[in-house]
């Protein structure tokens, strides 16, 4: 069973491995100007770093007591890596998707719960949209971060983020942008989903399939996760 909780200072050591180390979005992308660092302790700084000045930057997902995956949100201002994608810059109104994983042998539809997790966060912050960059086809130029991660494994592909109602905005061969308003509506179905889960979770039944009420793919009924 799947359980999500907002990434709090108290909460890093909750992240998996892959999630803690990743610093894809965390760095410059100036790999000759920028001598490695432990990506461990870049990663936490940045966390706190948004913590403190804007607010939780994150959601992370649980499988039982294993990490299961994790997404990373902010201001593009506060996301050095948006910089070097050429369909920057992201829309004044909207947060910046900055990074979303799947830990190794996550269940299916963990991607879905995180990300109708980071849209009631925000949508009850007074947030208007999310916008992200995708990636297609899994054709990326050779960038990498600091941490030797790149955008194949740090950038979601845009046939993702479409099935989960995201639009392009921004159109380009290999890095689009895209950008999901957040609604009401939206916001609804995702809490249904949330609240149908602890039901199921309370009376022992777990045969559920996850993302069927997404807020997201709820809008789209030809798409699912």
């Amino acid at each position: 069973m799947i359980s999500i909780r907002t990434l709090t200072l108290s909460a890093v050591d909750q992240l998996g491995p892959r999630s803690r180390r990743c610093v894809y979005w965390q760095t410059d992308g100036l790999v000759e100007t920028a001598p490695p660092g432990d990506p461990e302790f870049e990663k936490e700084a940045w966390i706190s770093n948004v913590s403190l000045e804007w607010g939780a930057c994150g959601q992370i997902a649980s499988d039982g007591r294993r990490p299961a995956g994790s997404v990373f949100y902010a201001p593009p201002g506060m996301v050095p890596r948006a910089a070097c994608f050429p369909t920057g810059p992201v829309g004044a109104d909207a947060i910046l998707l900055a990074g979303l994983l799947a830990e190794p042998d996550a269940p299916p539809g963990v991607l879905t719960s995180l990300l109708d997790s980071a849209i009631v966060d925000l949508r009850s912050r007074g947030i208007k949209a999310i916008e992200a960059f995708g990636l297609m086809n899994g054709h990326s130029r050779a960038e990498t971060s600091r941490d030797g991660c790149g955008a194949d494994s740090c950038v979601a592909p845009a046939a993702l983020l479409l099935e989960h109602g995201f639009n392009v905005v921004a159109q380009h061969e290999t890095y689009p942008r895209l950008r999901l308003e957040i609604d009401s509506e939206h916001q609804w179905k995702a809490d249904v989903e949330r609240a149908l889960d602890k039901l199921f979770a309370e009376r022992g039944i777990f045969s559920r399939e996850l993302g069927v009420l997404s807020g997201a793919s709820a809008m789209h009924p030809n798409l699912r996760s």
